[in-house]
């Protein structure tokens, strides 16, 4: 492709909504455009990136035996009434009414329109095992859209999905899916690592994400310092999460329980502040309220004051809840802010108690009224487990600097994007939509389900936050839009004419070059180059012509080299399929 005829509007500005590298190069670069808040158009160069990939994906799903489909975006939303996720997913949805006032969603993934297409055509064990996938656009009104593809309204994904006789079918896809994520990546030139992940809104019982480490990502992965242990913060457990229940908790003779004043203390720290204590005597408690049943009995949740509740953690106890607004919370008694454990002595409640804090003893929590605590609290002595109707003891914190692994190795944290994520989803589905097959002996069972996503954007942004300098992206030679640019010095005379010849033969040998034609100077061209990140580089200019010579620039490097004009055409495809080939 000549550089002229195509459209790379670069520039030198870096965005001012951009928080991370990837968005400020893929926007500099002219891979991307912002068109509203989560919203981008593709441009050339990045499009024929994100095909690359999907190219890749495509390759290794076929190779497994799954079956490209396309469903449509716009969804009946009954058929996610049916499934309970319309309450689940609730402003994440995007909804519409067509003409009829019957109403729909745009899908942000696809577990309910898969099974209903399955439900329609397979009915005999004889046609299981059957993974059907696509790559579509998928959509999620996000709160605060950000970090430009990592947080958006419209991506594309890759959603697979397979069906199942039994569990082993299940788990051999599984592993076979497992596998092909893996290939992918590493083919991608992107580096991914596998950890144990929370199912979330899509169900089932078991799932891993594949997480791309870098300090822009969003995700925490807990690693075992041994390597041992590896999930995402959502799904980590100390090792010390062990069995407990209320009978556990410290029997202590009980001190005075004591009201103190705690005026304008607000958070944690500043009572601990106050009142000259620490984070691990406090007992923090949080109120929420169930998802969709906003009369139904709360939730209250316990931790100690220097942990955090894991919701994900939670949701897996109680079902579907969220942290209650101030109105609601106040409407059922509870003062936020200042709730203790006590108070469901007297109300009505759900008392969910993280193992750690059943053990504190002495505690500092809320009285349940604006600025006040109470001191002396423990568990067993102020908790009446026939008020409080029989309260659930279990791990529900995240983990913490501090903690190990069951290895007895020290827990380490660092950041990622979550490129990937697999799940065995059970029957959620086809239970509720009514998706069955018969076995040999003419007997009905609910087909066992199995979903794989990727993101091909999150793919790119990967790779450039993984991938680049203070000059520009630095792509990996599979999913660069062009693996080769043609930098003539000026573009004429004997130069042009090199140039052509160079880029023609390169065409005919089956690589992907882009010849810079432009009426520019030579400075803003290679600038242009680098920003790009195209992985070779090659200078064509009248000096080393004479000298039957070529500059040859790899983008990783920073150094150029030269080469030979005659026969150069045949080492640059050499190198084009060596790189290809590194994982």
């Amino acid at each position: 492709m000549l550089w002229s005829k195509t459209l790379i509007p670069t520039t030198r500005e870096v965005p001012a909504d951009s928080e991370i590298i990837s968005h400020q190069l893929m926007v500099r670069a002219g891979l991307i455009r912002r068109i509203s808040a989560g919203v981008y158009d593709w441009l050339p160069l990045g499009w024929k990136s994100l095909m690359k990939v999907n190219a890749i994906i495509r390759h290794h799903m076929n190779a497994i035996g799954a079956q490209e489909i396309h469903m449509p975006a716009l969804l009946p939303a009954d058929l996610w009434r049916q499934t309970g996720r319309y309450s689940d997913y609730g402003p994440l949805l995007f909804k519409v009414k067509d003409r009829r006032n019957s109403e729909m969603i745009l899908g942000p993934t696809h577990e309910e329109c898969v099974t209903e297409l399955v439900r329609a055509y397979i009915t005999s064990y004889r046609q299981l095992p059957l993974t059907l996938y696509q790559i579509q656009s998928k959509f999620r009104d996000e709160t605060r859209p950000r970090n430009g593809l990592l947080r958006v309204r419209e991506f594309f994904m890759k959603d697979a999905y397979s069906f199942h006789p039994s569990l082993e079918s299940l788990t051999q896809t599984y592993n076979d899916m497992f596998k092909a994520y893996v290939n992918i990546f590493a083919q991608c030139g992107v580096p991914a690592i596998a950890v144990e992940a929370e199912s979330g809104p899509i169900g089932g019982d078991s799932s891993h994400e594949f997480i791309c480490p870098c300090d822009a990502g969003e995700d925490v992965i807990v690693q075992a310092e041994d390597g041992t242990y590896c999930a995402n913060l959502e799904r980590a457990v100390p090792a010390e999460a062990g069995q407990k229940s209320f009978a556990d908790a410290p029997a202590i003779a009980p001190e005075p329980f004591t009201t103190v004043e705690t005026p304008h203390a607000t958070s944690i720290e500043s009572v601990c502040t106050l009142l000259k204590i620490t984070p691990q005597q406090m007992i923090k408690t949080m109120v929420y309220q169930r998802v969709g049943a906003p009369d139904a009995p709360p939730v209250v949740a316990c931790v100690r004051g220097d942990h955090e509740v894991n919701e994900s953690k939670l949701r897996r106890l109680v079902g579907p809840v969220e942290l209650a607004d101030e109105d609601a919370a106040r409407s059922k008694g509870f003062a936020i802010g200042y709730v203790g454990p006590h108070v469901a002595n007297s109300i009505g409640v759900t008392l969910v108690i993280d193992a750690d804090a059943l053990m504190v003893t002495g505690a500092t929590t809320g009285a349940n009224a604006p600025f006040l605590h109470v001191t002396n609290f423990s568990f067993a002595a102020r908790i009446d487990p026939q008020k409080a109707g029989a309260p659930i003891v279990a791990d529900i914190r995240n983990v913490a600097p501090g903690d190990r692994s069951a290895s007895g190795s020290p827990l380490k944290f660092s950041k990622g994007i979550e490129l990937g994520h697999v799940f065995k989803l059970g029957t959620k589905y086809t239970d509720a939509l009514g998706a069955v097959f018969a076995d040999e002996k003419q007997v009905n069972h609910s087909m066992i389900m199995g979903c794989y996503g990727i993101g091909p954007g999150r793919i790119l942004v990967g790779a450039i936050e993984t991938g680049h300098d203070v000059d520009g992206i630095i792509w990996p030679m599979n999913i660069a839009p062009y693996e080769v640019v043609i930098t003539p010095i000026k573009f004429e005379g004997n130069v042009a004419t090199a140039a052509t010849e160079l880029y023609e033969k390169l065409k005919a040998l089956g690589v992907d070059v882009l010849l810079d034609d432009r009426d520019q100077r030579p400075g803003v061209k290679f600038k242009d180059a680098d920003l790009i990140g195209i992985p070779l580089r090659v200078v064509v200019g009248d000096k080393g012509l004479s000298a039957g010579q070529l500059e040859l620039k790899m983008r990783s490097k920073k150094e150029p080299s030269l080469i030979a004009l005659d026969g150069a055409a045949e080492l640059l495809a050499d190198m084009v399929k060596t790189l290809r080939a590194i994982k």
